[in-house]
């Protein structure tokens, strides 16, 4: 824009409140003053100039009319924009407290989560889902490779809790640990049969501090959403 340099620039102010206080800030009655300054905050002030602007171009070169729009819209864009980030940040505030809330209530509850490593104290648990009726290996290895335990057994179609006493196949009492299940199955056609397994065990804690909150289960961590089922009391066989 083209300002006339023989004009004197007048210093313009922004409009005081009726309360006296200055733009931009209030006072309290404990005599302590809270700022939120901003571009928002400015927005009268930046009217101010622009009239002003206007008032003392030069009438040999005014002010583009287009311009002065587009900086009126411009700094409308971004006042509405800062206002969009701060209601997302309250979203993202509520959203991580909602997560924490469901985390907890899951502690002290026993749960399955897709898996096939637990660990044993005093006993195991593995659900077993097969997509039919099947007759399955299982073998149970510790955390160094060892296989702990393995044998056959009948599976219905569905889900099927597995519980390990930590005895080998010789009777032998395994020490507490981290083990891993895996089972094959056949089906009538002599064809391997996909079995999936999932881990039962009780959540003992939960790490706020992550984002999203961490489960802590059997000494592995897991998110809520990997939560299949909550499981009121173990069911099934042993392995003994």
């Amino acid at each position: 824009m083209a300002v006339d340099a023989t004009m004197p620039t007048p210093v313009v102010s922004a409009p005081g409140t009726s309360n006296g206080t200055s733009s931009g800030s209030s006072s309290t009655g404990s005599g302590l003053t809270t700022s939120s300054q901003g571009i928002a905050d400015n927005f009268q002030t930046f009217l101010t100039l622009l009239t002003t602007q206007l008032q003392n171009q030069n009438p040999l070169d005014p002010l583009d009319t287009n311009q002065f729009t587009q900086q009126l819209v411009q700094f409308a864009g971004v006042e509405q924009q800062l206002k969009s980030n701060d209601q997302l940040k309250q979203l993202i505030a509520i959203e991580k407290s909602a997560q924490s809330t469901q985390a907890l209530v899951y502690v002290g509850n026993t749960v399955a989560v897709d898996g096939s490593k637990t660990q044993l104290d005093k006993s195991a648990t593995w659900n077993l889902v097969s997509p039919q009726a099947t007759s399955a290996t299982i073998t149970i290895t510790s955390s160094t490779g060892q296989t702990a335990y393995s044998g056959n057994f009948n599976l219905k179609q569905g889900n099927a809790s597995f519980v390990w006493d930590g005895k080998g196949n010789d009777g032998t009492q395994w020490p507490a640990g981290s083990y891993t299940l895996t089972a094959t199955g056949k089906d009538s056609k002599g064809n391997d049969l996909a079995i999936s397994t999932e881990i039962q065990g009780m959540v003992d804690s939960v790490d706020l501090t992550a984002s999203p909150p961490l489960l802590s289960i059997g000494g592995q961590t897991y998110t809520t959403d990997k939560i299949k089922r909550v499981v009121r009391g173990a069911t099934g066989g042993s392995s003994s």
